[in-house]
């Protein structure tokens, strides 16, 4: 009796278990990168140890890199747990990578207002790929996103066209064109669609239980926070600008040591940022150049004419930095125009002030009262003291020079003064 009761609990237990799958929400809101492909598989990861019922994710973003694209896809595709791609909030694209990833999920979701496709290739620097290469690379990724839609049921006509064609389309054109499955409010509205939904998945057909199951959001945590961060564009030019400052603040005043330990990790952080948005390198040289003039000027003033030319190879160096067509955006020129006036502006600054400085009389020792007139406190016949500014001195004469009188500091050895009469 008693095992009975045993028994029939543990049932009860297990069937709440399974009654209780979790939903798995991520969001993602910015370029398709390596950051994100990690990101979306530890999202796949969290639910497989959960065995949740289904993974949700929100997606907006401009597109980005194929590598991590097809990551990220091969994510969604090996999990056993369906996975949902929902373009969201209004407002909200779905373009060029995002919008394969989009086409390739189990179920594919618009919001109102929202778009998806413009994915013709580009560079990882977002120019155009020169022609050969762009048919080889566009050929390959048609033949992967007609596998990919005949796989989930989709319009592979369509979908080829947002490649070769990069066409965009609205919500409601997706759906009726059987690019993505059908159109939600919000999530709310989104789960109640999804309930009874049947998918295929791995070779087996799994009907969704999704209405009331508790939803568990899964955050960026630190490092893809971090990496996040990084691989936007005006932090990695900041970053370079304060690394570059940093590091000759410590070289023209040796010993601050923090000047020189934020320049150090600034520019160290500013290269591995430039290295993952993958940067015109020509860009670089040319910020480098432009710094190498100020310092020259810095050190040997031309009255501004190397200057001018750090000013000029700096402005065109950010500006072809990173190209517009960049999935991971680009430096605006409200950024780009003021940081050359000021780099400009600081070097110059401090040139004026060296040279002024080199050019200025010492103003403390010895030599500050050469050329001072003073007054002889004693005879001086061969020596006596004279005062000056309040201070009495040896001094030494080649002609007597009676108490009293006005003299002259002619020179200063070491503390004796030679002087003459005015």
């Amino acid at each position: 009796m008693v095992l009975k009761k045993v028994i029939t609990l543990i049932f009860l237990l297990l069937l709440l278990n399974v009654a209780k799958a979790e939903i798995i929400l991520a969001n993602w809101n910015d370029a398709i990168t390596p950051v994100a492909a990690d990101y979306i598989k530890r999202v796949v990861d969290t639910a497989e140890k959960k065995r949740a019922c289904v993974v949700i994710l929100t997606l907006d973003t401009p597109g980005g890199l194929d590598t991590a694209m097809r990551d990220i896809i091969k994510s969604i595709s090996n999990t056993p747990i369906p996975f949902v791609v929902y373009v969201y909030p209004k407002g909200a694209r779905a373009a060029s990578a995002g919008a394969i990833i989009t086409v390739a999920s189990d179920v594919a979701v618009m919001s109102p207002m929202s778009n998806i496709g413009s994915a013709s290739p580009v560079s990882m620097e977002g120019r155009d790929i020169e022609e050969t290469m762009k048919k080889k690379v566009i050929n390959d990724m048609v033949a992967f996103v007609k596998s990919v839609a005949l796989e989930k049921g989709r319009n592979p006509e369509v979908i080829e066209k947002m490649i070769t064609e990069s066409i965009n389309l609205t919500a409601k054109e997706a759906v009726d064109k059987k690019v993505v499955d059908f159109i939600a409010m919000d999530i709310n509205d989104l789960i109640d669609k999804l309930e009874g939904r049947k998918v295929k998945k791995l070779g087996k057909e799994i009907v969704l239980n999704v209405k009331n199951q508790p939803i568990t959001e899964v955050e960026l945590n630190f490092k893809e926070v971090l990496l996040k961060v990084l691989s936007n564009p005006t932090v990695a030019y900041f970053l370079l600008m304060i690394g570059f400052y940093g590091i000759f603040f410590e070289l023209y005043n040796p010993g601050s040591i923090i000047p020189g330990t934020v320049g150090a990790i600034s520019l160290a952080l500013a290269l591995y940022s430039l290295n993952i948005i993958s940067v015109n390198w020509l860009g670089l040289i040319l910020i480098l150049l432009g710094i190498l003039f100020f310092v020259i000027e810095l050190i040997t003033p031309t009255f501004g004419g190397i200057a001018i030319a750090g000013i000029i190879s700096l402005f065109i160096g950010s500006v072809i930095l990173v190209s517009p067509e960049s999935p991971y955006g680009d430096i605006s020129l409200s950024i780009i125009i003021p940081t050359v006036i000021f780099s400009a502006l600081f070097f110059l600054i401090v040139a004026y002030l060296g040279l002024k400085a080199q050019r200025e009389k010492p103003k403390t020792g010895e030599e500050t009262i050469v050329g001072k007139e003073a007054v002889a406190y004693t005879d001086i016949d061969g020596q006596g003291y004279v005062m000056v500014d309040g201070e009495l001195w040896k001094a030494i004469s080649d002609k007597k020079i009676e108490k009293g009188k006005k003299v002259r500091i002619l020179n200063a050895e070491g503390l004796t003064l030679k002087v003459e009469e005015v």
